[in-house]
């Protein structure tokens, strides 16, 4: 009888104990957290990507680069992106990145190597401008372009920290609440992989109580790194499947709680 007892209280203690609770569904109650991300603002985006996610349900980070030809042509379809509740990310004005063996298709004005840590910050803001006279939004976040982070040997996002919430880097990693690092935030590269093989990295968030990050820029063409139409349909309908045990939102709203959930944050 005692023991039943015990056991009745640990049970009740378990459920109304939010640190408890949250041990085990630490992502506003759910297992894990799912970000999806799409790169570059291309026109794949609108015409491939967006109308599955807004059948779904599912609201996304667009992290866009301003001058993208897309931009340019179709304005108007991302200012109605940005309406229906998705995220206009930073992916910078020009998508400047380090140029060198291997990226001979970075141009020399845009090699960040030919960057000073005051340009970066001028353009990236001024970004941030554009972006906010298409969605009205003065909060956001950055991903860094091709994963470069460094300018003159500097983090330039250091000095940027009042500028954005969070900024999502590229290697293949994903972590729990406590170990985010929201200014050098992992992703998973989506490069051709098949839904069995990004099926793999959602049941591996769901098991671990992690944030995954999926980074898309082809969605059935428009980029080298491609994801079949197909592909990324399964995965959105088995990421919608899983609404149970995952949250899904734009980056923004994922860093703003993590901030808010890591103790002692410096704001």
């Amino acid at each position: 009888m005692k023991k039943i007892v015990f056991i009745a209280v640990l049970s009740h203690v378990m459920l109304t104990t939010p640190g408890i609770t949250q041990f085990n569904h630490p992502w506003q109650g759910k297992k894990a957290a799912v970000v999806l991300t799409y790169d570059d603002a291309i026109n794949e985006h609108l015409d491939n990507a967006l109308p599955l996610l807004d059948s779904l349900g599912l609201k996304a980070t667009f992290y866009i680069t301003a001058f993208s030809n897309s931009v340019q042509t179709r304005l108007n379809d991302w200012k109605k992106l940005a309406a229906s509740g998705h995220e206009l990310g930073n992916h910078t004005l020009f998508h400047p990145c380090n140029g060198g063996p291997g990226r001979e298709w970075v141009s020399k004005q845009n090699d960040l190597q030919n960057y000073s840590v005051r340009r970066i910050e001028n353009e990236l803001r001024m970004a941030n401008l554009f972006l906010q006279a298409l969605d009205g939004k003065t909060k956001r976040t950055f991903a860094f372009t091709c994963g470069d982070m460094k300018v003159d040997d500097s983090l330039f996002i250091n000095g940027m920290r009042n500028d954005f919430a969070g900024a999502r880097a590229v290697r293949n990693e994903m972590h729990k609440l406590n170990e985010v690092d929201l200014y050098n935030i992992d992703c998973y590269m989506v490069n051709n992989h098949s839904f069995e093989e990004m099926k793999a990295w959602v049941d591996k968030a769901i098991q671990t109580n992690s944030l995954l990050v999926l980074l898309f820029h082809g969605v059935g063409g428009g980029n080298s790194l491609d994801v079949s139409i197909a592909a990324h349909r399964e995965l959105l309908l088995y990421i919608t499947q899983k609404q149970k045990e995952i949250w899904t939102a734009p980056m923004i709203e994922v860093a703003e709680y993590i901030r808010q959930q890591q103790p002692g944050f410096k704001h």
